[in-house]
């Protein structure tokens, strides 16, 4: 890597140490005023690498990686082990996506140098090639090259979500947890194949529009909680941001109706179309790109 201090080294080095070091990392998430306190515990041991995320209020939350699988814990179901398969939300694949495929959709600009934990950080900015994206703004500790905050900037450069770390612990040696996780008797391994089987089933609707570098992931059928009522998923994903789209039939002479609900970053907008299509956008994206989604989409008729 070419110490050069540009933002693509500075990224570059962010990822690096995310792969290379021990660390502990306790960060709180604010997102529309509520606060959500976690922390990050990553080490190395015996050529293994070993990552464990917890929420620390509310119902237990857990995630652990060990190699390729990682294990999904939760107080309201039973845990489980998916194999190649990452931690879930943006502080997390921020550091392990393809450089290059981030840097098809961001334009990367070095931002000077600021402080946080105490620490110099330099800073990033993420600036979207299109408007169909959120921008981002990073905070790179400038003694390892981990990232310690990270704020989601709405179409207006205002701040919809921010990541930032209040306390970082650097070591040689990983933590007893570590250790912990090495021997843990984690659930059976299920594959992303035998969640998602290939083929999937075709569904019969079509999206006339997608964000640029957003692609189909999946799609299957779900039922809704609560209501257990079936609907047809469809999961769109540019490997930094995942939108989910729910999709059913009408009830017969349901009104024309939008419904938007915003937390911090992630827009739900559920729309019934004209032509008496049953559509809800579930995703971090502006809000006009989740009605373009859903304006988009229209029923195939089978024969």
């Amino acid at each position: 890597m070419a110490e050069d201090g540009s933002a693509p080294s500075l990224l570059q080095r962010m990822q690096q140490a995310y792969q290379q070091l021990n660390f502990e990392l306790t960060l709180i998430e604010f997102s529309q005023g509520e606060l959500e306190p976690k922390r990050l515990t990553r080490g190395h041991l015996d050529g293994q690498v070993f990552t464990h995320l917890t929420h620390l209020n509310g119902r237990p939350r857990e995630f652990v990686q060990r190699g390729d699988e990682t294990s999904f814990f939760d107080a309201s179901h039973s845990g489980y082990t998916l194999k190649n398969s990452n931690l879930p939300g943006l502080f997390y694949r921020l550091q392990q996506m393809s450089l290059d495929s981030l840097l098809a959709k961001y334009d990367a600009v070095s931002a000077g140098r600021s402080r946080v934990l105490g620490r110099v950080a330099q800073v990033v900015r993420l600036v979207p090639k299109s408007a169909d994206y959120y921008g981002y703004v990073l905070w790179l500790d400038q003694e390892t090259g981990l990232l310690v905050k990270l704020d989601t900037l709405s179409e207006d450069a205002q701040v919809v979500e921010q990541s930032m770390g209040v306390a970082l612990k650097v070591s040689d040696m990983p933590s007893p947890l570590i250790k912990e996780l090495k021997a843990a008797n984690l659930p059976a391994v299920v594959s992303v194949s035998d969640v998602y089987p290939a083929p999937q089933q075709q569904l019969p609707w079509r999206f006339g529009w997608l964000p640029a570098g957003f692609e189909l992931r999946s799609q299957d059928k779900h039922k809704l909680p609560i209501t257990e009522q079936a609907v047809d998923y469809v999961m769109l994903s540019n490997s930094l941001v995942d939108v989910s789209v729910y999709l059913s039939q009408a009830k017969a002479q349901t009104e024309v109706k939008q419904q938007l609900v915003r937390q911090g970053a992630t827009h739900l907008l559920n729309v019934t179309s004209p032509a008496g299509a049953d559509i809800t956008v579930v995703g971090a994206v502006p809000v006009e790109t989740a009605r373009q989604i859903a304006e988009s989409i229209t029923r195939v008729e089978t024969p």
